[in-house]
């Protein structure tokens, strides 16, 4: 029977597009030397991680805030796609 709810492959990609996307909003992609964005979705649950590197200093946004930013940008993504 064909449902309306999404993959948990969709929410998954959803997600990671969403905190790459966001990170690279912050960051030149050549300033960010190591992004890991790490996504599950199992049971309804979904969880988002994310570790950035990036050289300090440069007056750039600091990279444990960009990292939560990140991860919240994600979630809210996941939340959009439910809601379509």
């Amino acid at each position: 029977m064909p449902t309306d709810e999404p993959t948990a492959d969709d929410v998954v990609q959803t997600a990671s597009d969403a905190a790459e996307g966001y990170v690279f909003s912050q960051y030149k992609q050549s300033a960010v030397r190591d992004l890991d964005v790490t996504v599950t979705f199992e049971d309804g649950v979904l969880e988002v991680d994310v570790y950035l590197n990036v050289p300090e200093g440069d007056g750039e946004a600091d990279p444990e805030q960009v990292a939560d930013d990140a991860a919240l940008t994600a979630r809210q993504a996941v939340d959009e796609l439910f809601e379509e």
